[in-house]
């Protein structure tokens, strides 16, 4: 089961408690106090862990505790401290003080630490409170307590590329053709309830990885549809493919400014990510019926249909191709690429790879 989002009560260990003891052997006589200090409480820690994908392993689990330290011995011995409990979480996730909504710490990287609530002090045993007025002190202090807060673990997906469309354009086709994900794909709206990953291979050496989320419709940002809670899981991406559907009932002009406005609700940062365009399921009509419908986009969005085919775009097909200036700097304002593409038919996939690959290298 995919879970994004948890709310736990984390608590750091007590300190233990000192010991109030005497010496006693034989042949000794007052043999004065002995007691040892109290071991100092574990501390509530997050591990970052590449192994973990979802917060899952959180559910029915809502408390997480560090160890007590244990109380200080006879002939001064301190008491053993509390062992740090770490708190595993996925690349991505936000801890998030639930009380006051700040953010506490973000886990991006594999093997991050971070130090959350610091255990409790171990009590002073008897031993420190001799004095030469006070001979037989039969007092040793208590451990200071942990500490105790309830966060919010909140994920949100790490990807080069985050997909965006309506239900049903080929989102989770076209992450199956490129990369090694398999998310399950059906000729119904909504097929994809959860956010999947996939790693997108360009060449033997070069790879980004690419986020498929739940489709998006008008309203979402009120709640219609799934909502925009998985919208999260692309914040973090610097690109943005918009997947138009050529062969939907909406038309093409309404998927693009849905899109847009629905992102804009949201996040304005996310509204103003580098995006591309792909004009999904050129296979479901004639080839003369696909290219006048990409040609009017193409004008629609106020472009030309013109390109240096460094990509290796089929031609039978208009598309956009963005030319850089003499600096080689783009303009974020406008698409990257605009292409009709095929996932069935693998029409134009592994170029809009390659773009979106040489679009993700700037952001690097």
């Amino acid at each position: 089961m995919f879970i994004d989002r948890v709310e736990i009560t984390v608590s750091s260990g007590k300190g233990g408690a000192g010991c109030a003891s005497f010496r006693r052997e034989k042949f000794v006589t007052q043999g004065g106090p002995e007691g040892g200090d109290g071991g100092k409480g574990g501390d509530l820690a997050f591990r970052c862990d590449n192994n973990t994908h979802t917060l899952s392993h959180f559910r029915g689990r809502h408390h997480a505790k560090a160890d007590n330290g244990a109380p200080g011995g006879t002939h001064n011995c301190t008491g053993k401290s509390g062992k740090t409990h770490f708190v595993i979480v996925p690349p991505g996730t936000q801890v998030v003080d639930k009380e006051t909504g700040a953010v506490i710490c973000d886990m991006t990287k594999h093997g991050e630490e971070f130090v959350y609530l610091h255990g409790g002090k171990g009590g002073l045993g008897n031993t420190h409170f001799k004095s030469s007025t006070n001979q037989t002190p039969t007092y040793a202090q208590p451990g200071l307590p942990g500490e105790t807060r309830e966060v919010v673990l909140d994920l949100k997906l790490m990807a080069d590329v985050g997909l965006v469309g309506f239900p049903n354009v080929g989102k989770s086709t076209l992450i199956s053709t490129v990369s090694n994900a398999r998310p399950e794909i059906a000729n119904y709206e909504f097929t994809t309830l959860t956010p999947k990953l996939g790693q997108v291979d360009i060449g033997d050496y070069d790879s980004f990885v690419m986020a498929d989320i739940p489709g998006i419709i008008g309203g979402a940002s009120e709640g219609k549809g799934l909502g925009t809670q998985f919208l999260q899981h692309i914040e973090r991406t610097k690109t943005l493919l918009f997947m138009i559907d050529l062969a939907s009932y909406h038309e093409m002009e309404y998927q693009y400014d849905t899109l847009r406005v629905e992102l804009e609700n949201y996040s304005k940062v996310l509204s103003t990510r580098s995006y591309a365009i792909a004009l999904t399921r050129s296979d479901a009509m004639s080839l003369e019926e696909a290219e006048a419908k990409s040609l009017a986009f193409i004008k629609m969005l106020g472009l030309k249909a013109e390109n240096t085919n460094r990509y290796r775009f089929d031609d039978d097909l208009p598309y956009f191709e963005q030319i850089p200036d003499a600096a080689g700097r783009y303009d974020t304002a406008l698409p990257f690429i605009v292409a009709p593409i095929s996932s069935v038919t693998h029409k134009n996939t592994k170029a809009i790879s390659q773009a979106l690959f040489e679009l993700v290298s700037q952001h690097r």
